[in-house]
């Protein structure tokens, strides 16, 4: 496919949808939705000590809001909220300011290059980390 909005990689991790499903006893559950698109993004998290050590991740959205799903779905455990909210920043300096690509195993999300010239798709990649987010705020 040569948009560069679904590049091969982005369809694989939508795909693979690593961590879907819903945890059976969060700690904190948190709900990200975009409006303009439909998105909508559940988060289920099991925390101990402050990191994370379970994540499960229901999402009714697009393809690009899978995809970064898939991605925490898959790295996510053993961060800390502070870290998460770090990760945040550097997709969205990634997507809005050409950044870096976050560090591994982060790096994924270089597969999100080609959103970078469509604003309006930002929200969509970072939608599952502002789930992740509101999750911690939401514990138990």
């Amino acid at each position: 496919m040569s948009d560069p909005l679904y590049r091969k990689a982005v369809l694989r991790l939508a795909a693979n949808a690593t961590g879907a499903g819903r945890l059976p006893d969060p700690h904190g559950t948190g709900t990200a939705h975009n409006p303009p698109c439909g998105d909508r993004v559940i988060v289920d998290l099991a925390i101990e000590d402050g990191r994370i050590i379970g994540i499960a991740l229901e999402t009714k959205a697009c393809v690009l809001a899978q995809a970064s799903a898939s991605i925490l779905g898959g790295d996510v455990t053993g961060l800390t909220r502070e870290e998460v909210a770090a990760l945040h920043e550097s997709v969205h300096a990634m997507l809005a300011d050409g950044a870096d690509t976050p560090s591994a195993p982060f790096n994924t999300y270089e597969a999100f290059e080609g959103v970078a010239d469509h604003r309006n798709r930002h929200r969509c990649v970072l939608l599952p980390i502002e789930a992740v987010l509101l999750a911690f705020d939401a514990m138990k």
